[in-house]
C-alpha cells in the first residue's frame, strides 16, 4: 500500500473550487449563451486542471475514499439532467463528474494496490474514459494521473503541468482573433508562438494557481465544493430559456 505524501502546491481547495466554477461557468456560458466570445473559452480552459488538483488533494486528505467518492457519483448523477438540458449534450455524454469520479477510482487502486490495482485501476479508467465519452475522455483521466505522480515537488509539478497543457491543446481549435483583433505573427515569433495560439494551451494558466500557496482559504461544507457545479448548470439553463 502506498503512504500518504504531502502536496507541494496550494492546498487553498475551497477558493479554487471557486474560481474552477466561475471559470467553468464563464467556459458554459460562452458556449450556450455568446458562442461568438472566444475569451469566456479561453478562461474556461483554466478550470479542469484545477479541479484535477482539488481531487488529488482531497484524495491525499480525505478519511474515506468510499465517502468522496459517493458524494461525487450522486451528485454527478443529479448533474447529468441538467448537463443535458443546460449544454444540449446527448444522454450518453457523461458531464464531468463522471470523468473525476474515474480518476479517483484509479488513483484509489494505485494506494491501495490490492491485486495489482495499481496497474489495473488506472488502465481500467482509461479505457472507460474512452468507451463512455466522458468530458475530457482520456486526457482527462492522464492529467489527474500526472498531478498525482509530481505533487510532491513543486518544480516537477510545474513543468509537467505546463507541458502536457500545452501538448493537450495543438490539436485544439486555433486562435485568430482576441478581443476583436486579428492576431498577427511575423518574422521568428511565428514558429515559436504559432503551434501554442490554440484555444486548450491555455489551460496552462492554471499553473500559477496549482503551484503557489495563498495565505488563506475558504472553509466549505464536504457536500457544496462539487455541490455547486449542477446548481451553475440549473442557472445556465433557466437563462437560456428567458434569452
Amino acid at each position: 500500500m502506498e503512504g500518504r505524501r504531502a502536496v507541494a502546491g496550494n492546498t487553498a481547495t475551497g477558493v479554487l473550487k471557486l474560481a474552477a466554477l466561475a471559470l467553468m461557468a464563464a467556459d458554459h456560458a460562452g458556449q450556450v449563451l455568446f458562442p461568438g466570445v472566444i475569451e469566456l473559452r479561453l478562461i474556461g480552459r483554466v478550470a479542469f486542471p484545477l479541479y484535477a488538483w482539488c481531487l488529488v488533494v482531497g484524495f491525499e486528505r480525505t478519511r474515506s475514499v468510499p465517502r468522496y467518492l459517493g458524494r461525487m457519483a450522486l451528485l454527478g448523477l443529479v448533474s447529468q439532467p441538467l448537463y443535458v438540458l443546460a449544454m444540449g449534450r446527448d444522454w450518453t455524454e457523461p458531464n464531468i463528474l463522471l470523468t473525476l469520479c474515474l480518476a479517483l477510482c484509479a488513483l484509489w487502486g494505485i494506494r491501495e494496490n490490492r491485486g495489482l490495482s495499481r496497474w489495473w485501476a488506472p488502465a481500467l479508467a482509461l479505457v472507460l474514459a474512452y468507451l463512455l465519452k466522458c468530458d475530457y475522455d482520456v486526457r482527462g483521466i492522464l492529467l489527474v494521473l500526472l498531478i498525482y505522480v509530481l505533487r510532491g515537488n513543486r518544480g516537477a509539478l510545474a513543468a509537467g503541468l505546463t507541458l502536457f497543457c500545452l501538448l493537450w491543446g495543438v490539436d485544439s481549435m486555433p486562435l485568430n482573433f482576441i478581443f476583436g483583433q486579428r492576431i498577427h505573427l511575423k518574422g521568428a515569433l511565428l514558429p515559436l508562438l504559432s503551434p501554442w495560439l490554440r484555444v486548450q494551451c491555455f489551460a496552462a494558466l492554471s499553473v500559477p494557481l496549482i503551484v503557489c500557496r495563498f495565505p488563506g482559504d475558504i472553509r466549505m461544507h464536504a457536500w457544496l465544493g462539487y455541490g455547486l457545479y449542477p446548481a451553475h448548470l440549473l442557472v445556465l439553463y433557466l437563462l437560456d430559456c428567458c434569452l
